[in-house]
């Protein structure tokens, strides 16, 4: 199995060989190349750069935003269907971009298996979750889909589960009518939520609930005779914030499984396994060794790459961090 000191040395030798595009480049679209010969399935990378830190990065940058779709405009073209293979990497981002992004990669392709190899999680989990089937490793991890609300606070700029400001309302509506003096305790933290928040979250966790068995119930289980009710499970057990207590937690695919979805082991095709985790460790390097945060990328080499420029040290006059969008 090629590993991340493996691929790291393919890196080191590609640099020192005369060849069209940057070293990671190549190695990159190399297994690319052989993910799709050996599947005979057209093959899409979509990833970011969430789990190298070493750049100071906005984080808005590094989820799925509405921008994704022209990327994908970009890696669709002449990516002849019916079938497709999304590799799929990403911390998550907007409930909406994330619907945006599966309606437009569904109205190409009939057939879709969302390969994780490490996470793809929040609003990428949800993206898996249009899939067909999706094919994960023993190192493979879903996140739960309960929506985060980006709110601006005394503490400063925070990403909270809209179910946790709902639970917190309704234990401050407890407290306070069985003592009038709990008020003010409470009366700091929520003067900072504005007056629409509560709508804002019910409706937020709502519609993630429903796009997933939307989704699940239309393409997984399309075929099944309890679909409906299969669907319907699955988006309330992944949304259910009570249950996994935290937004971040890593979803074993056995835990999937077990609750019903259809998943495919990447270790029962040995060959597949090399060539996945080929392509993860590239791309791990390039956000490692480069500039690059996000990458949109097709087996035949058309890519929509986004790289982030360091600010310049800080000096007593502002300063403006660009970022930059490189259609390759």
């Amino acid at each position: 199995m090629p590993t991340w000191g493996g691929i790291l040395k393919e890196l080191h030798k590609a640099q020192e060989e005369p060849g069209e595009g940057s070293a990671w480049d190549r190695v990159r679209r190399k297994y690319l190349i052989q993910m799709a010969e050996k599947t005979k399935r057209p093959v899409i990378l979509y990833a970011t750069r969430f789990l190298q830190g070493s750049l100071p990065i906005d984080p808005n940058l590094l989820s799925i935003t509405d921008e994704d779709i022209q990327g994908l405009m970009e890696v669709v073209h002449e990516l002849e269907g019916p079938s497709l293979d999304l590799i799929l990497h990403s911390p998550g981002g907007s409930l909406e971009a994330a619907a945006a992004f599966v309606s437009y990669l569904r109205s190409k392709y009939d057939d879709i298996r969302v390969v994780v190899p490490m996470m793809a999680m929040s609003a990428a989990c949800m993206i898996a979750c249009c899939s067909n089937k999706i094919l994960m490793g023993k190192h493979s991890f879903l996140g739960p889909i309960d929506p985060q609300l980006v709110l601006s606070t005394s503490l400063g700029v925070r990403m909270v589960p809209a179910q946790a400001i709902l639970d917190q309302f309704d234990l401050a509506l407890l407290q306070c009518k069985q003592d009038k003096n709990a008020l003010a305790a409470w009366a700091p933290m929520l003067s900072q939520y504005g007056p629409d928040l509560l709508v804002q979250c019910q409706n937020a966790s709502q519609r993630s609930e429903h796009l997933v068995c939307k989704w699940l119930q239309e393409n997984m289980f399309q075929e099944e005779a309890d679909a409906k009710k299969k669907s319907k499970h699955i988006a309330e057990w992944l949304s259910d914030h009570k249950q996994h207590k935290s937004h971040s937690r890593h979803i074993t695919r056995d835990e999937l499984i077990t609750e019903g979805l259809f998943i495919e082991r990447l270790e029962d095709d040995q060959e597949l396994q090399d060539i996945v985790l080929s392509v993860y460790h590239a791309v791990t390097h390039t956000f490692s060794m480069t500039n690059t945060i996000k990458i949109i990328e097709n087996n035949k080499g058309r890519a929509f790459v986004k790289s982030a420029i360091p600010p310049p040290p800080k000096t007593s006059s502002p300063s403006i961090n660009p970022q930059r969008n490189i259609p390759v």
